[in-house]
């Protein structure tokens, strides 16, 4: 009987983790880096033990120090959660080797998993449809999607329309896994761009009975990664959902696998599926599997790995479960990644925290980060920008659509951007509502969304932030000149707000009919053409963050006279985010054309591509592959 778990992971995995081990009876054991010495799963752990480091290579990936961990904590399981050395054979076997209970499949499991390609000839020989590109593609078989045969995330992912390109991108994406993942070995599939993304979730037991529990729907994605997932699958027919259930039933089977375990397939628009991989852990998705059949995923997990059986048949599903990845970072800028401190994430109305609820409809959060206000939370560049999965179900797809888009308009996410509103708009657009799915949904859209009224959140900031007193901010008994404040927004607009308050109420530039109705430092009233609205305000620093009917605002205040800044020489290129340079694409001296990479910067788990804003010369290349780089690093210069 397992008495003690160590969680080798971070964040909201580990909370997972740790609150059905809490709920079981289970002591728990936390793993940390310097960077979360602080962090929430270490703080709710019964004991943490510290890797020293800050990088993923020097702490969560270091086999080794997670075995000896656990050792000293008297732990005597470990869960390998997601990521990281979830899938790794050799980090399961040592597990074993040490006397402790792994909480996962076999090794030999995932190791016949391990690789995608050695992956898809034990599936073809186990009758599973699979999908393969030609040894030697031409012009006809294009697009290709090239992808590392280890690891997985959209590590070593890219997409070839010109047969000319596939050298290069072979290299690139060899270079990435390499580093990503420890080996090279990458593969070429046909890429279909209004394919879709369908997985069957899998328990396994040691007595021979194996579960498909449910299917889920993953195509919305960013650079191959997902962002929105949904259980069950929609529009799926019986037979094609009985189809994809059995060759992942088929799959487990043919691998003597154990545990919880994801099959994953693309749906092609005739209708025909093919096997893309098999992920021999726990997904990130699988809470919307959860809320949907009541099962408590981690607790079989650990059933399972005590010996217990599963019953003959899994549960049916009930209704529709939806989640959606709260990411920082920036949606409109290639979802570059954001860092910073995470002052607050509140979600009203949230039912449960990582726990199934029995509730027929609901908000579940699972978060890696403190929620509650001035919780601080850094973000940075080391890790993952997930900051929270926020899922909803309901008896209906519609209404889970509905209640999980209302839900990310009234959160109150307080640090660096990120992706809520390309999250919402989705949600609602109608593509998405009528089931209309596929791998390139994010792209083919417009969801920029509802745009917030930045200059009107401005109004708002100043006639907040003036003195406390008996009279409203500003007001004059006579006629006096306007007040006047200065806020930057995060998409680069200064406002410029003048407003003043005198007996016949208030009256600020760019505005009519406009009523004040009440004011605090942390809420506005106005009336606005006979309509009553309402702000809550929220100040760290010179930062301050609105939240309201007309969206969220994000504003720096500025001083009223600007100060000297410091300039770069037009075609200077600054680090948008601190990272590691990977590799280069120019040389000094050498004539480059705009949009062309110079250089890529690897940061928070992502490759990004940093391009001549124009046609010219490279006439500086101020950093080199490896070295690691802050926001506002002088990378290069192009001259026109």
């Amino acid at each position: 009987m397992i008495t003690s778990v160590l969680v080798a992971n971070r964040g909201e995995i580990a909370r997972r983790v740790f609150r059905t081990c809490r709920a079981l009876g289970i002591a728990t054991v936390a793993v940390h880096s310097d960077p979360d010495a602080d962090a929430p799963h270490v703080r709710e752990a019964d004991a943490a033990v510290r890797l020293p480091g800050a990088t993923a290579a020097e702490t969560y990936l270091r086999g080794e120090l997670l075995v000896k961990a656990a050792l000293t904590a008297g732990a005597d399981a470990v869960h390998p959660g997601y990521g990281f050395l979830s899938e790794s054979a050799e980090f399961a076997r040592a597990v074993l080797d040490a006397g402790l209970v792994w909480i996962g499949p076999p090794p030999e499991s995932i190791a016949a998993m391990g690789s995608k390609t050695a992956a898809k000839r034990l599936m073809a020989a186990a009758g599973v449809p699979v999908l393969a590109a030609p040894a030697e593609p031409t012009e006809a078989d294009l697009p290709l999607l090239v992808k590392a045969a280890a690891g997985g995330g959209g590590r070593g992912m890219r997409v070839v329309r010109r047969l000319a390109d596939l050298p290069g991108e072979l290299a690139a994406a060899r270079a990435e896994a390499g580093r990503a993942f420890g080996d090279e070995e990458v593969f070429c599939e046909p890429y279909l761009p209004d394919g879709r993304h369908v997985e069957v979730q899998l328990l396994a037991d040691g007595h021979g009975t194996v579960w498909a529990v449910g299917d889920r729907d993953c195509s919305l994605q960013r650079r191959h990664q997902k962002v929105i997932e949904e259980a069950p699958a929609p529009g799926l027919s019986d037979a094609l959902r009985s189809e994809l259930h059995r060759a992942a039933v088929a799959a487990a089977r043919a691998i003597g696998y154990r545990g919880a375990g994801t099959a994953e397939f693309l749906l092609g628009p005739d209708g025909r599926c093919w096997f893309l991989e098999m992920n021999t852990r726990l997904q990130v998705e699988h809470p919307v599997t959860e809320c949907v059949t009541g099962l408590d995923l981690v607790a079989w997990q650990l059933r399972i790995a005590e010996g217990a059986a599963l019953p003959p048949e899994p549960p049916a599903t009930r209704g529709h479960a939806i989640e959606a990845r709260l990411y920082a970072e920036d949606a409109e800028q290639d979802w570059r990644p954001r860092t910073g401190r995470l002052h607050r994430l509140e979600v009203p109305g949230v039912s449960v925290e990582f726990e199934v609820s029995p509730a027929e409809s609901g908000l579940r959060l699972d978060s890696g980060v403190d929620g509650g206000a001035g919780g601080g939370t850094e973000i940075g560049p080391h890790y993952d920008p997930m900051l929270a999965k926020l899922i909803a179900w309901a008896p209906t797809r519609d209404e889970a659509a509905r209640l999980l888009a209302a839900a990310l308009d009234r959160a109150r996410i307080h640090g660096p951007g990120s992706n809520r509103a390309l999250l919402t708009a989705a949600l609602r657009h109608p593509a998405f509502l009528a089931g209309e799915l596929h791998t390139g949904f994010l792209a083919a859209h417009d969801l920029t969304g509802h745009r917030p009224d930045q200059a009107l959140a401005a109004l708002v900031a100043a006639l907040a932030g003036a003195g406390a007193g008996p009279f409203p901010p500003g007001w004059r008994n006579l006629s006096s000149q306007p007040q006047q404040r200065r806020y930057h927004s995060e998409d680069g607009t200064e406002h410029l707000v003048r407003f003043r308050l005198d007996r016949s109420g208030l009256h600020a530039e760019g505005f009519a009919d406009l009523e004040l109705l009440s004011r605090a430092p942390e809420s506005v009233s106005l009336r606005i053409a006979g309509v009553t609205r309402s702000w809550q305000l929220a100040r760290y620093g010179d930062q301050l963050y609105l939240d309201g009917p007309t969206g969220a605002v994000a504003l720096t205040e500025l001083p009223l006279l600007p100060e000297p800044v410091a300039t770069h020489a037009p075609g200077a290129l600054l680090a948008p985010m601190p990272g590691t340079v990977t590799r280069t694409g120019a040389e000094p001296g050498e004539r480059v054309t705009a949009g062309q990479p110079l250089l890529w910067l690897e940061a928070m788990k992502m490759e990004h591509r940093i391009s001549a804003p124009a046609d010219g010369v490279l006439a500086e290349l101020r950093v080199a592959v490896g070295q690691q780089v802050e926001p506002g690093t002088l990378l290069a210069v192009v001259e026109s």
